[in-house]
């Protein structure tokens, strides 16, 4: 009985031990394990050549990048820092990255000993000034986290961050005399202080505020500094003019805090920003740093990183593509970036405040370049916040009559042609997003479009804009064209068939662009006459039809409908033949041409952005095994790990955002139609974690340099013949294999009704 009894027990225990395993299992299985994926991002990559990324420390889309800032300015300084610098002059918390143009900068402090100066000082006399040199060896950079020491001064500064406050760690040498140096003259490339001010408001806080002029034509940026010790004295300067008191207003007002011995050698420093009051960032650093713990706001930085850099999963070859898909996907998530205070004040483009709870206010909307595919990658991988983006969209429309072009903190910059807007908010209503009211976004398009501005009259009186009229006429007029295709899509789900036709009809205008005699996008002067004299090489920045480009690589600009496109060449034949030469066809561009047209395969430019679709048009003429050969030669050898890793700036995350979906072995060609092109995947699995516990499994098989053409694919276990997938396909979740080869595949993606032709029929 007791042999029984125990026997019994025992049985009983191994099943509770198995249901329990299987508990565990299952557990395991719908909870993915956060993987240390920040080990793989590299921050340097893309800060060499003309990459322009910023170096430093911030969050996923947070409102503060805090880093240093260089002495040496110019078109590759336009983030604060590139490579091959050697000089900081301090660590401002805010930068851009990936831009053209410089701004921001602001609010740089420099930790200094001895004496201190207050001017950054120059080149060949650093002693004049507070800079310092500073080796990489001594540096130490990764997501949520920056050091670096400084050989002046022989001061170890660490940087990390929360969403709206910076903090600083300094480790200062034994030495009775080292102080604190606050710049708010300093700002980055074309940025120019116009009105600062400085308080001491006890003795361990600072308040400011500091107005700019730039790129942003009105930045207003308010502050609060706070130390974790007192200060033994702050002296207050009006740029090299001494200000008695404890507070000093100017164009370029400087302070200098002095610490006492008894601080010791390792200071703390909080710094919160806002968009609206200096009580607010005073707000926002007790609500996200209430306490002077250091390495815990940079583990908890380094978490969210890795929260969002596990939205994908993958596995690769090599070590090297794990550090270019990671490094990528983080630069994804840069901007666009936090623009209101924690209680949900922000500061609207009319320059009122508001206050409002629904949604997290955005800014440094790259519209031109994102629109591509890097909203189109948030859909995917960061869906909670799209709906934030597209109310932003709304309320700025709201504040200056149309949607944004190119916006930044809280004004409109108006750089770069079309409506970029409209692809992401129709894309977001498409696939599915339902926190804002559709209806509203139709009519902000509808009033964007009846402004009398950039071309936008001529297109409404002669479907084209002359070129004797304007600049980058060819550039704006494709652009207006991909645009209200999206905006007629958008009418059409609401049920607006007056909208859908209105929009419908200005799609094609792209047609006045080609002239059908050579096959090539030019100036149109009139309705019988081209501008002439015409070089499809030429690219004249800023004074002729293209922007930042020329008519080989605006030729092909209509993502919208490829198959308009292909009749216009007259067929596939001589579509393929003319793309086919696009890749190896030689010429002068000449002197006046654009810096961003970089990364050249032939004509194809990939450091720019108006050509990121071009080698996925292949599919659309049934030889994928072309699209297949082109991607896979850019993403080996147009992206590495080194710091001039990027080919051409990185546009705020759209350069990276097309090496991730290509990575992974698809991209949206079309912006807001919901569906990805198959190229030729470099990974070797990737697990997206999608809404709701679900996930998209992507395996590829026989996977190697050489086996870059698709043989076959399946999709949830049935054969998959389609040279595209499609939005919905990925979010219901399931499993995408693919089948890699040597050579060719010899009927996927051939077939007619296998391409995704993206018009409405």
């Amino acid at each position: 009985m007791k042999k029984n009894i125990n026997f019994m027990f025992v049985c009983a225990y191994a099943l509770f031990m198995l249901v329990t395993a299987c508990k565990e299992k299952d557990t395991e299985q719908q909870t993915p394990v956060t993987a240390n994926l920040t080990q793989y991002v590299d921050p340097y990559i893309g800060s060499g050549f003309h990459g322009h990324v910023f170096v430093g420390a911030n969050v996923p889309f947070g409102a503060v990048q805090l880093g240093p800032t260089q002495l040496s300015e110019g078109w590759d300084w336009c983030s604060g820092y590139h490579y091959s610098d050697s000089v900081i002059i301090g660590f401002s918390h805010t930068h851009l990255s990936g831009t053209g143009i410089g701004e921001l900068g602001d609010v740089l402090m420099m930790p200094v000993t001895g004496p201190a100066k207050i001017t950054k000082g120059t080149v060949k006399s650093l002693e004049r000034g507070y800079a310092s040199l500073f080796s990489h060896q001594d540096e130490k950079v990764k997501p949520g986290y920056y050091s670096v020491k400084l050989k002046r001064y022989n001061i170890n500064v660490e940087l990390t961050t929360s969403e709206r406050a910076g903090f600083h760690r300094y480790t200062f040498p034994e030495t009775q005399d080292k102080s604190i140096v606050i710049d708010l003259k300093e700002g980055i490339g074309w940025d120019l202080s116009t009105e600062t001010s400085l308080e001491k408001l006890n003795d361990s806080t600072l308040i400011g505020y500091r107005y700019s002029k730039g790129w942003a034509a009105d930045q207003r940026l308010f502050f609060a500094i706070q130390f974790n010790k007192p200060v033994a004295q702050i002296n207050f300067f009006n740029d090299t003019i001494a200000i008695a008191g404890n507070k000093a207003t100017g164009i370029r007002v400087k302070g200098v805090a002095h610490l006492t011995p008894a601080s010791g050698n390792i200071v703390l420093v909080k710094v919160g920003i806002s968009p609206v009051s200096t009580a607010n960032a005073l707000q926002n650093i007790a609500a996200e740093i209430p306490h002077w713990n250091f390495d815990k706001t940079a583990q908890e930085a380094d978490a969210a990183w890795n929260k969002a850099l596990n939205k994908v999963q993958i596995k690769t070859a090599d070590e090297k593509q794990l550090r270019k898909f990671y490094t990528a996907l983080y630069h994804t998530m840069i901007a666009p970036s936090i623009f209101n205070d924690h209680n949900g004040d922000y500061r609207g483009t009319d320059k009122q405040v508001y206050h409002d709870t629904t949604f997290t206010n955005l800014t440094t909307f790259s519209l031109w370049d994102t629109y591509r595919s890097a909203h189109s990658l948030f859909t995917l991988l960061q869906p909670e916040r799209v709906n934030d983006m597209i109310n932003t969209m709304l309320k700025i429309h709201e504040q200056q009559g149309k949607l944004p072009i190119w916006h930044l903190m809280g004004n409109e910059t108006n750089t770069m042609p079309g409506n970029s807007a409209f692809p992401v908010m129709a894309d977001a209503y498409l696939k599915g997003f339902r926190g804002f009211d559709g209806a509203k976004v139709l009519q902000a398009m509808k009033a964007s479009v009846m402004r009398d501005e950039r071309g936008l009259k001529y297109v409404r009186e002669q479907g084209y804009i002359p070129a004797d009229a304007e600049t980058e006429t060819v550039a704006k007029g494709l652009e207006y064209s991909i645009d209200d295709w999206c905006a007629a899509q958008l009418a059409l789900a609401l049920g607006n068939r007056e909208d859908y036709e209105f929009f419908s009809k200005r799609a094609l205008n792209y047609r006045h662009y080609f002239d059908t005699t050579i096959h090539f996008m030019r100036g149109r002067v009139s309705d019988t006459e081209w501008r002439t004299p015409f070089s499809p090489f030429v690219a004249r920045h800023m004074k002729d039809d293209f922007s930042e480009g020329n008519a080989w690589q605006y030729t092909w600009l209509v993502p919208h409908d490829v198959e308009g496109l292909i009749k216009l060449m007259g067929g596939e034949g001589a579509f393929l033949k003319k793309l086919d030469s696009l890749f190896i066809v030689k010429g002068n561009m000449g002197n006046e041409a654009s810096n961003d047209i970089t990364g050249l395969i032939g004509q194809y430019a990939h450091g720019n952005e108006p050509s990121h679709h071009i080698p996925y048009l292949y599919a659309y003429a049934g030889q994928p095994w072309k699209t297949a050969e082109k991607v896979r030669y850019i993403l080996d050898s147009l992206y590495t790990d080194k710091p001039d890793g990027l080919c051409g700036n990185e546009d705020v995350g759209q350069m990276s955002a097309w090496y991730v979906f290509s990575a992974m072995g698809f991209y949206p060609v079309n912006p807001a139609n919901g569906m990805y092109i198959f190229g030729s995947p470099s990974i070797n699995s990737a697990i997206i974690q999608l809404p709701n516990d679900k996930k998209f499994t992507i395996e590829v098989k026989n996977n190697t340099p050489q086996n870059i053409y698709i043989q076959q694919l399946t999709l949830n276990g049935k054969p998959y013949t389609k040279t595209y997938i499609s939005y919905s396909d990925i979010m219901n979740g399931g499993e995408l294999i693919m089948e890699m080869g040597s050579k060719p595949g010899t009927t996927w993606g051939i077939a007619p009704e296998d391409r995704a032709f993206s018009v409405k029929k």
